[in-house]
């Protein structure tokens, strides 16, 4: 009997989506001097949204999961930010970047700061490729147009989006017909289904989480990675222990502490989000004897007060219906900032 030439790794049981700058990186834009200094940073000198990198470690060490990056930044760009990745620990499958030399070559000017006809076709594309049970988490931000394109799409791959509305989009959005037809072309090949799970939005911004409540629950903005991990743990993607070690990431790098992790907890309970047996988990997981909590763990008596805090966390209101995405009448949320009105910035949670 003999042995096959190669063993084909199992298909993903998840897929992870991610943005980069603001999602991932700590990056600026807003000026041409913020722009010059990202371009010419090394990879050493870039810095990652704290706990960003924990948890994309958490989420892969669990196996079965592919990580998918698509990200606005130049292509010219994809040696130093794989070096950045490296240097965090970051093992990624796909990692696409934007032509945006080539779009000045062809004269594509509105696809320099247009997201819809990038990201959109990129990431279907790529579920194309995926099994048809996969499901998928995906990660961005408040900055360009996120919420709408991930959310978009997952009403797509799920049928809940007719062509007639799709059309319409992409003419109002300005896209380029060549991407119009990688659009369609890629959403022809995937069956109907219905796997994204949780859409995460770093407010990076701070834009106020009402801003998203039209996209319904599965559209979570977040202040930190420590309440996208409380989320992923209620959704069972983590564990409690997992979601220690974001925290203590956070705690170690970026001056978190007790108030600040306890305030996130909250913050996502008055929002409607089902966190309690997270709650009771995370007491569990910090109360327990594990070899490697007790490693990570900062003074016993900040533990004691943190595990106090959770338990006298309130039960969470019940969690917002699901609802219909009119995307025609939210189109404004797609176009590029320079054309909308900003609004006043929420505040984070106390600290």
């Amino acid at each position: 009997m003999s042995l096959p030439d190669r063993i084909d790794p199992r298909p993903p049981r998840r897929i992870y989506r991610w943005d980069l700058d603001k999602t991932y990186l700590q990056t600026e834009f807003d000026s041409i001097r913020d722009i010059l200094r990202t371009a010419f940073q090394k990879a050493h000198e870039k810095q990652a949204v704290p706990g960003a990198s924990a948890l994309i470690r958490e989420l892969a060490a669990n196996g079965d999961s592919r990580l998918c990056i698509v990200s606005g930044s130049p292509r010219q760009m994809r040696s130093v930010l794989e070096e950045k990745l490296k240097l965090d620990g970051v093992v990624w499958d796909e990692f696409v970047l934007k032509d945006n030399v080539g779009n000045l070559m062809r004269g594509r000017f509105r696809a320099l700061r247009g997201q819809v006809g990038y990201k959109l076709p990129a990431i279907l594309e790529s579920r194309a490729l995926a099994p048809l049970e996969a499901e998928e988490v995906l990660f961005g931000d408040d900055a360009e147009a996120d919420a709408f394109i991930y959310s978009l799409y997952a009403d797509m791959v799920a049928g809940r989006v007719d062509e007639r509305v799709l059309t319409q989009i992409l003419n109002q959005a300005a896209v380029y017909p060549d991407e119009v037809e990688r659009v369609h072309a890629a959403w022809k090949k995937i069956p109907v289904s219905d796997p994204v799970r949780r859409i995460f939005i770093h407010l990076d911004r701070l834009t106020p989480p009402a801003h998203f409540a039209d996209y319904g629950p599965r559209v979570v903005p977040i202040f930190n990675y420590f309440q996208a991990a409380l989320v992923l743990l209620a959704d069972g993607h983590l564990t409690a222990p997992q979601v220690i070690k974001v925290a203590v990431e956070m705690v170690q790098t970026a001056g978190h502490n007790i108030i600040t992790l306890s305030n996130s907890f909250q913050d996502l309970l008055r929002r409607g989000l089902p966190l309690q047996q997270a709650a009771a988990a995370l007491v569990q997981a910090l109360e327990g004897p594990n070899a490697l909590l007790q490693a990570l763990r900062p003074m016993p008596d900040i533990i004691s007060a943190f595990t106090k805090r959770l338990a006298a966390l309130g039960t969470e209101p019940a969690p917002p219906p699901a609802r219909a995405v009119d995307y025609l009448a939210m189109l404004h949320h797609a176009l590029p900032r320079t054309h909308k009105t900003r609004k006043p910035p929420a505040k984070p949670p106390a600290t």
